[in-house]
């Protein structure tokens, strides 16, 4: 049986969801493949979303015309703003979700969206064909004309045969075929699961694995590797004494992940955090011998980010407790996460431990902890676009990166959905800088850096940290989203509201005056400093103990215009107040970025033959010559290559 599509996509995973949902929006013809639609955008881990940068990400999604932040409101059971000790350019948000919700949720969005079907099966075969020799006609290495379209094709690309994708034979016998398909497998790559000396093949918990789609990949020249992640045992809350535990209770204030939509809809329900103790670690230390991480079990490596308790008890041996968060995993389950728990031990050594806890006293849990290895492939060999160099047509996104995280699956499910619709249309990929999102700056690693363990974003690894805010994802993104036909003309016009009402309060502050006189009693009411002489509203606003909100109590007219924004008040005000506040660290930003922006312009793919040129050093050869940059930009961030090597390349373009 052959059906034929425009774009097949492999896994209903986070990167899945996003990826299908675009690609059908932008216009083409969709099949998710999932092998179980009970389990869309199942959690594998713990129920939650958002986090330090990845917040921002799922923000980012939204502001594209994304799901995920949608999805998140309508499942939130907890929501928090994380980095509240920090300036609000800092703050991330974060919500715990029911997870089951979520997967329904999702589910009714995909099968609602025009143009999209879903199929119900384990695919086991990238089915390709070499590309005709026609599309391997590049000049000559160093010829000016390989900068034309395709023409991307490098020298090196095309001492070997170049295939393109035709579709996926699946285990029911089906051939699906299509021009593209994106491949986001997780875990489920041949994944091998570990509690203690036990292996069992899996994706996740009871579920099987993904088997021979891996070795179809890898058979057309792309890298394979193996990485490992786990996940913690799962509790029954009645078995909890909940008295010998510190409560933390969710926020219920105006901020949420979507743009758009109703606030949350679920009731709210806290969190607890209890500590292991030296009992604890004893038991566990016992059971060090038989676990998977140090008896040479598990090869491949793991995030330093994310430990297990194993792993903290060797590298932290000092430490007396560890902080243990339980979670809940919907808003009618009792069952609980237990984050900090992460495990590969003996299922026995994992119970026997946790009981040595007081609050874990009469411990009852759904499922233990494990360890789950499975394949990926290296990102070096995907495009910005998240198509592969090497087999035209296949993208690639999520866990099959070397990534974790469900917001930087999505993140990039989303864009790999976009470029295969484009790409269909014979359109430019739609690529994101640095300075654009943090999904431009996780892609850019990824594509530019590779990696060695599992990617996480952290605000750390963006450079323009300012300009990429939980707040602003909209400003940056969603017109240009729009021009694509990706964000609707509702979410279009939801933002041109919401742009001109800032605008607006930025002129009220930058021309208000305010007279010394009359407002120094309360500038002395707030704790700050008097007015020597009258000033612009601006400079009130710009000092750190003072706020819109806390000037409008002083200013009536204030008070009048900001009463007067009906839709989204406080969203519209923080805002507003961010850009003010930050202004200066703004501008300082974007000039930065601006320069940058020029390394930026100068494509260089094509252009060199990195092997021959002998003024650069043995490492930049062999870096430049295998992640082959589409920019100068690029060459000057990947590891290895110095400011000389890239000065040797600007002489050579005579720049």
């Amino acid at each position: 049986m052959e059906l034929k599509f425009d774009v097949i996509v492999v896994g209903a995973g986070h990167a899945g969801c996003e990826a299908a949902a675009a690609a059908a929006k932008l216009g083409a013809r969709t099949c998710l493949i999932t092998m179980d639609m009970n389990k869309i955008a199942q959690m594998s881990c713990n129920p939650a979303i958002g986090g330090i940068a990845k917040g921002q990400i799922v923000r980012e999604i939204d502001a594209l015309g994304g799901h995920t932040g949608e999805v998140t409101d309508a499942t939130a059971i907890q929501f928090r703003m994380l980095n509240r000790s920090k300036g609000p350019a800092m703050w991330s948000p974060r919500a715990q979700c029911d997870r089951a919700k979520f997967i329904w949720t999702w589910r009714e969005i995909l099968e609602n969206t025009q143009g999209l079907s879903i199929w119900q099966d384990s695919v086991e075969e990238l089915l390709t064909e070499e590309l005709p020799n026609a599309a391997c006609r590049v000049a000559k290495r160093g010829v000016p004309s390989c900068q034309t379209r395709r023409a991307e094709l490098t020298d090196a690309a095309c001492r070997v045969d170049r295939r393109s994708v035709r579709g996926v034979r699946t285990q029911l016998g089906v051939t699906f075929l299509a021009p593209c398909v994106i491949i986001t497998a997780g875990t489920f790559l041949n994944g091998l699961m570990h509690i203690g000396r036990t292996k069992i093949p899996g994706g996740r918990c009871a579920e099987l694995p993904s088997l021979y789609l891996s070795e179809s990949i890898a058979a057309c020249g792309i890298t394979v590797g193996r990485m490992k992640t786990g996940t913690p045992v799962r509790i029954d809350g009645r078995s909890v004494d909940f008295s010998l535990m510190q409560r933390q209770d969710g926020e219920s204030d105006f901020h949420k992940f979507s743009y758009m939509g109703e606030p949350r809809q679920l009731p709210q329900l806290p969190c607890w955090i209890t500590y292991t103790n030296e009992a604890v670690h004893e038991r566990l230390r016992a059971a060090l011998p038989d676990s998977p991480l140090y008896n040479g079990q598990i090869q491949s490596i793991g995030p330093r980010y994310c430990p297990s308790i194993e792993t903290k008890l060797v590298t932290f041996a000092e430490r007396t407790e560890h902080q243990l968060f339980l979670e809940p995993e919907g808003s009618t389950t009792r069952e609980l996460y237990l984050n900090g728990f992460s495990s590969s031990l003996p299922i026995d050594a994992q119970i026997e431990a946790l009981k040595l806890i007081p609050a874990f006293r009469n411990l009852q849990i759904y499922r233990p902890g494990y360890a789950i290895e499975y394949d990926y492939f290296d990102p070096t060999q995907l495009r910005h676009s998240l198509e592969s160099k090497i087999v035209d047509g296949l993208f690639m996104a999520g866990q099959v990166n070397g990534t974790t995280g469900y917001e930087e699956a999505a993140g990039q499910g989303l864009v790999a959905g976009i470029n295969a619709a484009r790409k269909l249309g014979g359109l430019e990929p739609f690529v994101m800088h640095r300075d654009e999102s943090y999904i431009g700056v996780l892609i850019d690693d990824l594509v530019t850096k590779g990696v060695d363990e599992p990617y996480r974003m952290f605000t750390s690894r963006a450079e323009y940290r300012i300009l990429l805010r939980q707040d602003d994802a909209d400003a940056r993104l969603t017109e240009r989203s729009y021009e694509m036909g990706l964000a609707s003309r509702e979410r279009y016009d939801h933002w041109l509201r919401k742009k001109q009402a800032i605008s607006e309060i930025e002129d009220f502050c930058n021309t208000f005056s305010v007279k010394a006189a009359l407002i120094n009693p309360g500038l002395r009411a707030l704790g700050s400093e008097e007015l020597q002489r009258g000033c612009k509203l601006i400079d009130l606003v710009m000092r750190p103990q003072l706020s819109l909100s806390s000037l409008a109590t002083l200013i009536p007219t204030l008070s009048d215009r900001l009463q007067s924004i009906t839709d989204r008040r406080e969203e519209i005000i923080e805002a507003a107040e961010v850009r003010m506040k930050y202004s200066g660290y703004i501008r300082r930003e974007k000039e930065i970025a601006e320069k940058m922006q020029r390394l930026e312009g100068l494509r260089i793919r094509g252009r060199f033959h990195y092997e021959s040129i002998q003024s650069l050093s043995t490492e930049a050869r062999q870096k430049l010559t295998k992640i082959d940059p589409e920019t100068m930009a690029q060459a000057s961030r990947i590891p290895g290559v110095s400011p000389s090597d890239i000065n040797v390349l600007l002489v050579m373009m005579k720049r």
